[in-house]
């Protein structure tokens, strides 16, 4: 499939107001005007490029998504489908909402041609981790594998593998084998930072809370309740450090 933009979404739970101000603030960027039919949907928009980062407000629990900008929606479907992905709802509005094989939502969007590269600064949510159970790890891995026809890289750190699609996109999505079992993959935001303790400090004072310390990132829960990671990669490169 021949994604040509991917969005990283933030779903939390009502009201906005316990989480949009905080996101605006960490990514240095503007809230849009408010949409949809319970003004539930926002973009944060940067400070030059286009945007990559969206916000929706559920009724229910945090939640990380995607979103996939596809030229043709109907053969993107076909295509997602043949590789083992279920479509939970197909709509009249442009997109549709998928699960992957390990039970991850996503979605498929038309694309608006927006293609340049997202700014860059001293700290940078660059990346998705795919958080999944080690009996659906193989799966997951062959979907996304072809779905956005990518390689597979090994990560430095065990138990990850990264994600590298031909076409240059705004997110960096790395897979992640838990430990332990879970109903489902989920997944999380990672933000490179230049200077993890100074990062988490910000965070902090933000509102955020340290929930655990790795040595090469950071769990941090977001006002809500979402958990996220600051992680000791370059904001440049995504690399580690």
């Amino acid at each position: 499939m021949d994604v040509l933009w991917l969005w990283c979404f933030l779903d939390r739970p009502a009201p906005a107001e316990a989480a949009w101000p905080f996101w605006c603030e960490v990514t240095r960027s503007r809230l849009s005007a408010r949409r949809g039919e319970r003004a539930e949907f926002a973009t944060l928009l940067p400070e030059a490029g286009d945007p990559w980062i969206k916000l929706q407000e559920t009724a229910g629990t945090c939640r990380t998504h995607l979103d996939l900008d596809v030229e043709d929606i109907p053969t993107a479907i076909a295509q997602a489908e043949a590789l083992g992905a279920q479509v939970i709802q197909r709509t009249t509005q442009g997109y549709a909402v998928l699960a992957s094989p390990g039970g991850f939502t996503f979605c498929l969007t038309t694309w608006d041609r927006s293609a340049s590269r997202p700014r860059l600064g001293p700290t940078l949510l660059d990346q998705v981790c795919l958080d999944i159970p080690p009996r659906a790890y193989a799966a997951e891995v062959a979907f996304w594998q072809s779905l956005l026809t990518a390689q597979v890289l090994p990560g430095r750190v065990p138990g990850f593998a990264l994600l590298a699609p031909a076409r240059e996109l705004p997110l960096r999505i790395l897979l992640q084998r838990l430990d332990a079992d879970a109903p489902a993959v989920n997944a999380h935001a990672d933000l490179a930072c230049a200077n993890r303790s100074q990062a988490v400090a910000e965070h902090e004072a933000l509102g955020a809370t340290v929930v655990a310390e790795f040595p090469h990132w950071s769990v941090l829960a977001d006002p809500a309740g979402a958990r996220y990671c600051l992680t000791d990669r370059d904001p440049l490169t995504g690399r580690l450090a």
